[in-house]
């Protein structure tokens, strides 16, 4: 049994969130304010953080790095915004991951078992021990033999293709700008009119069904990201 530290102050909310994640076998430990988080997160030493942004008493990005400042437990963001601003800040802090409100408790428990199997390095020894072998859930990326497997199939990239996932592969859960992978692609920096980089992220999606930009997410105004644990989602 995983033990969740639940920060959330909306009380339904929290109850349906409570039930549902009881149902799997995680213990929850509920806190309605912000600035009762840290002295609980010390008290009880969760597996995984669920942290609302709006919170009373003291704002939930500010928890996220008082957290992050004692411990490197997975953080799950809770946003009623989908704003891209929040979703960079809250990386910023040290969180992890986001899941939009209202919230889909399914989709939720999803990300806290990706969250949970990366903390504890459950993606596989190979992973840990082989330096030529990336792996974020159901993705697999061999540098070396430059393969490249999805849920156990192989996909069958271009060469443009591979080094573009390569590189946003390489910087989870950072914003990489248009300038930065062109430089990485080409050496050669961004002239504001190039829609390469955007029509090769397009056809990645593609080759990942990710019609809602969730694996490699859009950040208006400053560029992609590759989102780790959306690759879980199968």
């Amino acid at each position: 049994m995983y033990r969740v530290m639940l920060v959330e102050d909306d009380e339904r909310l929290a109850n349906l969130i409570i039930e549902y994640l009881q149902s799997y076998e995680f213990a929850v430990d509920l806190v309605a304010r912000g600035d009762l988080a840290l002295p609980q997160f010390q008290a009880s030493k969760p597996d995984i953080v669920v942290l609302d942004l709006m919170l009373p008493g003291l704002d939930g990005m500010v928890v996220a790095r008082q957290i992050r400042e004692h411990s490197k437990v997975p953080i799950l963001i809770l946003t009623a915004r989908e704003d891209s601003y929040d979703e960079v800040s809250a990386l910023e802090q040290g969180a992890d991951d986001f899941v939009n409100k209202p919230v889909q408790p399914r989709i939720l428990l999803a990300r806290l078992r990706a969250l949970i199997r990366r903390s504890n390095g459950s993606q596989g020894d190979d992973a840990a021990h082989d330096p030529e072998l990336i792996v974020f859930g159901g993705l697999r990326i061999n540098k070396g033999d430059r393969i490249v497997e999805w849920n156990d199939f192989a996909i069958d990239l271009s060469n443009t293709e591979f080094k573009l996932l390569m590189i946003l592969a390489e910087s989870p859960g950072k914003v990489l700008s248009r300038d930065d992978i062109l430089k990485k692609m080409r050496g050669i920096e961004f002239d504001g009119l190039d829609r390469s980089i955007d029509n090769l992220i397009s056809r990645l999606r593609r080759r990942f069904d990710d019609q809602h930009s969730e694996k490699i997410k859009t950040v208006w105004g400053e560029g992609y990201l590759f989102s780790p644990s959306a690759w879980s989602l199968a």
